[in-house]
């Protein structure tokens, strides 16, 4: 979970594009962020098991 502080901070319109960075839609987080999603990868996994993404299914090897 991201501090609510850096959260604030980024949701601003930065002064430099290269200072933007991709957050997690639903708690914040910045690393491992899914593009296609918009959400981190943590957040994929809980809702992939609950079937709320449409498209996604579970494999198996």
């Amino acid at each position: 979970m991201a501090k609510v502080s850096d959260i604030v901070k980024f949701r601003k319109k930065q002064k430099y594009k290269t200072r933007q960075k991709n957050r997690c839609n639903i708690c914040g987080r910045s690393r491992s962020y899914m593009r296609k999603f918009g959400i981190c990868r943590i957040c994929f996994r809980e809702r992939a098991s609950r079937g709320e993404l449409p498209g996604v299914i579970k494999s198996t090897w």
